[in-house]
């Protein structure tokens, strides 16, 4: 059966979230625990909330929310005591797109599933609670640990490394010590600008043709203690990946070199340890991606998550009527991104905050 008032829960070690709301309800919002003492810019939570909301593109949704994020208990003057309440008005809702799908699942959407698992009961408008909606509350959650992560030196940036085929640079193409990540264009997130023009090609076409495309976006993360993390169940890269898989659209992660490390030979895959000139210990190369044995090691962490093609397009799509138990054909109407993958990288770094957070 159904609830309206069910909600997801992450509970870490220190941290505990609840995210409740649907695409189309009056609002959707995030309870926070475990951030008692902690303080935050409002107005920089803002721009970072900002950077998820629909870009001024072609390939964007037109539905255009304000995001504005309303403290409605635990905070005063960006200062957080007990638990936190954090709500974003939906304010530009066109629920009646969905009124045809109702019983007739959108393929690669959760509609399916949610109706064999909870009936008619289930608010099915705009996906309901499995919409990519819900990673604003996580973006809510993850801008504020940002923040408190960079006050102890720790940094995260995520970035678009791949577009449908489009491949461009990454961590490992750029010189790391003298890189400026707040140099990069926060709309278009590429570390080379010159590989913006091929990927909004790639993006335009599949538009055009009424599809959709998607990608692979590279997180960064740097400042990590060495020995952060646990081994087995609580390793990096398990948080990171339970986290990272409460983003609807990821649908594969790697850390490091990632799948390519099984086609190496051990002596090229391990990364050989020296003392550099200040006296720490360093790897020459990263392919375990700052982590060995679910613990940092000082390096940067890098992995990298597979982002699906946006399923709702415009295109005829085969599916069944549920009710009718025949195969039919569906045309999605409503208003969609041809590509959700420049918005889902803050979605991603904010992931990664709430992980590092717990695992420090």
């Amino acid at each position: 059966m159904y609830n309206d008032n069910q909600q997801s829960v992450y509970c870490g070690k220190k941290l505990n979230l609840k995210i409740y709301g649907a695409s189309h309800a009056p609002e959707i919002g995030v309870f926070i625990k475990g951030l008692d003492g902690v303080r935050f810019d409002k107005d920089k939570l803002q721009r970072f909330m900002d950077r998820r909301k629909p870009k001024n593109m072609a390939f964007s949704t037109k539905r255009l929310e304000g995001d504005k994020v309303i403290f409605v208990q635990g905070e005063s003057d960006g200062a957080i005591s007990g638990e936190l309440k954090a709500v974003i008005k939906n304010s530009e809702q066109k629920s009646q797109d969905y009124d045809k799908v109702v019983k007739t699942p959108r393929p690669s959407h959760a509609d399916f599933v949610a109706w064999q698992k909870y009936g008619d009961g289930f608010d099915h408008r705009g996906g309901g609670k499995f919409s990519g909606r819900l990673t604003a509350p996580m973006c809510i959650a993850g801008g504020i640990l940002k923040q408190e992560l960079q006050s102890k030196g720790i940094e995260i940036n995520a970035y678009i490394s791949r577009i449908g085929r489009i491949c461009g640079k990454g961590y490992n193409d750029i010189d790391q010590e003298k890189f400026d990540f707040k140099k990069v264009d926060q709309d278009f997130p590429v570390l080379d600008a010159q590989d913006k023009a091929a990927m909004l090609e790639e993006i335009e076409s599949a538009r055009m043709d009424l599809d959709s495309v998607g990608g692979v976006i590279e997180c960064v993360i740097t400042g990590m203690p060495i020995g952060a993390g646990e081994y087995m169940f609580d390793s990096i890269e398990g948080v990171i990946s339970k986290l990272a898989f409460a983003v609807p659209a990821v649908k594969g992660i790697e850390f490091g070199t990632g799948f390519d490390i099984s086609t190496m030979r051990g002596s090229k895959a391990n990364d050989p340890f020296f003392i550099d000139d200040s006296g720490k210990v360093k790897t020459k190369t990263n392919h375990n991606g700052g982590i060995n044995g679910g613990l940092s090691n000082g390096m940067p962490i890098t992995f990298r998550v597979a982002i699906k093609p946006t399923p709702s397009i415009g295109k005829e799509q085969d599916t069944v009527d549920l009710v009718k138990k025949e195969n039919v054909k569906l045309k999605i109407q409503g208003r969609h991104d041809s590509c959700i993958v420049p918005r889902a990288v803050p979605v991603i770094e904010a992931i990664s905050a709430i992980a590092v957070y717990d695992l420090i």
